[in-house]
């Protein structure tokens, strides 16, 4: 069983060496690639307020914080959801940065000792799109995924968002599923039973590219070339 948390943060600031703090955390479970609905999606009172700047990105007011749990309160709830997953993050370092920090004010051990891997997705566009801009709203727009619904950064919406864009990069799978066969909680512990087909007795067509479409193929190829500065791993081969 492949289980995948899509994990993304909401702050005080930009600095969690500086004392910001993490006010939400959103997380979105895949097994097997499919989405199964175990969800975490969690508010903390940072006792503090959110810079300027933060603010206008998350929306999420002083007082509006000031009656959810601290991290403290909700910290092995969380390890125990994260553990043993593999994470997905866009800009990992800044996520894992703020809750090594969250962790080690409680004496805690840093992010990736309780997890598989932790994965970058912001670094995997950069190798799959060079010179291209490669934030969320933009892979959103490039993969097709709807972002609509994205007025103000949210935790839970961009990790579901980043689910859907993860998917697209890795596999181009246009949506992701939900799991019909098993409840969330059970999902969560056993992959959906899949039917099996029996392939062997079909043929498929074999299409073959006209010239102007190998032309085509062949100056999209140059194109991508051009822009990493001919480091394509094609032109090298």
């Amino acid at each position: 069983m492949s289980r995948l948390i899509v994990l993304d943060t909401e702050t005080t600031g930009l600095s969690a060496v500086d004392g910001d703090r993490i006010v939400e955390l959103g997380c979105v479970e895949l097994v097997n690639r499919k989405l199964t609905g175990n969800n975490l999606h969690l508010y903390f009172n940072p006792e503090r307020d959110s810079h300027e700047e933060a603010l206008r990105v998350h929306g999420l007011t002083t007082e509006f914080l000031s009656d959810k749990p601290k991290f403290a309160e909700k910290a092995q709830d969380i390890l125990a959801y994260l553990q043993d997953a593999e994470l997905i993050i866009h800009n990992a370092p800044f996520d894992v940065g703020f809750m090594n920090k969250e962790f080690e004010r409680l004496g805690l051990k840093p992010l990736k000792s309780y997890v598989s891997a932790v994965t970058d997705t912001l670094a995997m566009a950069k190798e799959m799109f060079p010179g291209k801009r490669n934030s969320l709203d933009a892979l959103c727009d490039r993969l097709e995924v709807d972002n609509s619904g994205r007025t103000l950064h949210g935790a839970l919406l961009d990790a579901e968002l980043l689910a859907d864009v993860y998917i697209n990069m890795t596999r181009g799978q246009d949506a992701l599923l939900i799991m019909e066969d098993d409840t969330p909680q059970q999902a969560s512990g056993a992959a959906a039973t899949m039917a099996r087909v029996d392939l062997s007795n079909i043929q498929l067509p074999v299409l073959r590219a006209s010239e102007h479409e190998l032309a085509a193929h062949e100056a999209v190829l140059a194109e991508i070339d051009k822009s990493s500065d001919g480091k394509t791993i094609w032109r090298n081969a």
